[in-house]
């Protein structure tokens, strides 16, 4: 967890956030490059076991994302249970969640909330049901989350599941703030 505390910290910095700046970043930190080049930028990374992703969307925001934990599907494509891959998620969550309060960032930190499956801070919508409001296309798919913003950014731990048939995984992810994508949105529409 380390590594991707460091490069928090790196990326919370960048006003804009980029993908050519956090590519450069990730490189200068010593993570391998994935061989996933999109417009002539890397966007996968790995280091110590976790992998790291780039995606940059139409509207020009961007969006930094760590797996730092992943299960599976079992050999017959299916999750035997899925509630108790959600729980052990969410403990993998649990003990994550006071690393990132605890880092070197923290103080720059402001809650933006809390949410598990079936509640939300959204006037009750369900995460995993409902329709999202960021930017990232799996904001629907969060089991659990917490989120913060840091500067111009937002902060994102959580247990998310982008599809029935994919793998469970505890996400950090850190993206532009939705204020700080209009304001990188073209002039006249977009």
């Amino acid at each position: 967890m380390a590594a991707v505390i460091a490069m928090l910290e790196e990326l919370g910095g960048l006003a804009p956030l980029t993908a050519e700046g956090a590519a450069a970043r990730f490189a200068a930190r010593g993570w391998t490059p994935g061989g996933r080049p999109c417009d002539g930028v890397e966007t996968s990374w790995d280091a110590d076991g976790i992998g790291a992703w780039i995606r940059t969307f139409g509207s020009g925001a961007v969006e930094v994302s760590f797996a730092v934990w992943i299960r599976d599907v079992d050999e017959s494509g299916y999750f035997d249970d899925l509630e108790a891959v959600y729980e052990e998620g969410e403990r993998v969550l649990a003990g994550l969640l006071p690393e990132i309060e605890r880092s070197s960032f923290a103080g720059r930190l402001a809650e933006a909330g809390r949410a598990a499956e079936g509640e939300d801070e959204r006037e009750g919508e369900d995460e995993r049901e409902g329709e999202g409001e960021g930017e990232g296309e799996g904001e629907d798919e969060f089991v659990v989350r917490k989120r913060w913003t840091l500067g111009g950014h937002v902060l994102t731990a959580g247990v998310v599941q982008y599809d029935t048939d994919l793998p469970v995984m505890v996400v950090v992810t850190l993206e532009t703030a939705p204020a700080t994508t209009a304001a990188l949105a073209p002039v006249g529409g977009g």
